[in-house]
């Protein structure tokens, strides 16, 4: 059973379209072995990203969601948060 309160994975300072596609990998392998209904995921440690981030969590969220779990994003910085809600996905990426 996944520990809500114990991050599965944590974001990296940095994600870009240039770190995205290793980082998607990272994530990817890092949900793989995990159990139970909810995935969590860190991302408070951001601080340089842009549009490539919300497409990374969103991405991990469909993986997810194809094995029947979910994910749950703690620690969104505001102006990811920004950008989420101008996408219109805030639904998709819940806190």
């Amino acid at each position: 059973m996944t520990d809500t309160l114990n991050p599965v994975a944590r974001l990296p300072e940095r994600l870009t379209l240039h770190e995205a596609a290793a980082t998607l990998q990272s994530f990817q392998s890092a949900v793989a072995s995990r159990a139970g209904p909810v995935v969590q995921v860190d991302a408070s440690a951001l601080r340089h990203f842009d549009s490539s981030a919300v497409a990374v969590l969103l991405e991990i969220g469909r993986d997810l969601q194809q094995r029947g779990q979910s994910l749950q994003v703690v620690g969104l910085p505001r102006r990811l948060r920004d950008l989420v809600a101008l996408y219109g996905v805030e639904s998709l990426l819940p806190a």
